[in-house]
């Protein structure tokens, strides 16, 4: 299950538990309705409660990034999982965005307004 908020050009996604295609689709959906109104994005993904994901949301992750590569400015992850760490890292192949992976939500929000 995910929550989302938007507030101008910042996105805040909260994954609680699995995140599963399902979920992955309607940030999708989000994005590709914003982009058009507030142009470039910021991220906010919080996956400190995150269980798990499923096989296809990675699969989806990389070709929605493919598919968006200028579209985002910085994108904060918060989480405390190596595997996420090096899954955003991994992301930054696909992306021109500045991504960096936080410990401390006080941080990551801290860098996210020094974008704006």
């Amino acid at each position: 299950m995910i929550t989302i908020d938007h507030k101008g050009n910042l996105l805040e996604i909260a994954v609680l538990g699995e995140f599963t295609l399902a979920d992955f689709k309607e940030f999708e959906d989000l994005v590709r309705a914003r982009i058009p109104n507030q142009g470039v994005l910021n991220l906010f993904f919080d996956l400190r409660q995150m269980a798990d994901f499923t096989l296809d949301v990675a699969w989806e992750e990389i070709q929605f990034s493919r598919q968006h590569p200028h579209d985002f400015g910085r994108v904060a992850v918060l989480t405390d999982s190596q595997w996420v760490t090096w899954s955003a890292w991994l992301s930054q192949a696909f992306v021109d965005a500045d991504i960096a992976v936080f410990a401390d939500e006080t941080e990551a929000r801290a860098w996210l307004e020094g974008a704006q």
